[in-house]
């Protein structure tokens, strides 16, 4: 794996995906391509099923593996292919060098576990903190998000709490590790939109 050079952080040329079924391939993507540099803000804009998240989860290696097949094009992440990325490297990448937020929390979050282990979990594994620094800095990441008691919060699991709340947590997770590419899939969708501004105003800031 190369180590991150230059000012693209993403780039994505020419891309066609299909999902192979029982009942024959089916084309996801076509002809789909981008750049994403450091700095920049990129919105991928479109109908529901037009393939905006099948684009984030193909850059980062996320789509199944037995039924997404790239058909034509390429994806260089950070200036690798993450299609050749061994299981560790792909880890690396992922945790310290890019992020996702998803947009089902409920989906994205193990429901046997509580909320601060998890973030807890994420942080340690990429940075060299120890359990107690850890904890500290995943609840000021939650105040960060306007989460007024990060500390009961920690210790709830996540059906005890509401979609937007759950939202906010990943949001959090996402930056414990400080990358260098966020990539988010409608990440205030489950907020309410008293809050909504404020929370772009943190993302973007970050």
């Amino acid at each position: 794996m190369t180590e991150p050079s230059g000012d693209v952080l993403l780039e994505i040329s020419d891309l066609s995906l299909e999902f192979r079924t029982y009942r024959g391939p089916i084309k996801a993507l076509n002809g789909v391509s981008l750049n994403v540099r450091a700095g920049e803000i990129v919105g991928i804009v479109g109908e529901s099923g037009c393939g905006k998240s099948v684009t984030m989860m193909a850059a980062t290696r996320l789509l199944p593996k037995g039924s997404a097949h790239i058909t034509g094009g390429g994806i260089r992440l950070f200036g690798n292919d993450p299609m050749t990325l061994s299981e560790r490297e792909l880890q690396h990448v992922r945790g310290r060098l890019v992020s996702t937020i998803f947009q089902e929390p409920m989906n994205a979050l193990n429901p046997t576990r509580r909320i601060g282990e998890q973030i807890v979990e994420v942080i340690r594994r990429h940075q060299r903190l120890d359990n107690a620094a850890a904890t500290s800095k995943a609840s000021g990441l939650l105040r960060d998000m306007l989460i007024s008691e990060p500390e009961r919060i920690m210790q709830a699991y996540p059906f005890e709490l509401s979609g937007g709340m759950r939202q906010r947590v990943l949001i959090a997770m996402a930056f414990s590790c400080e990358p260098k590419l966020i990539i988010a899939d409608e990440p205030t969708t489950a907020l309410d939109v008293t809050v909504q501004a404020l929370i772009l105003g943190l993302i973007k800031h970050k």
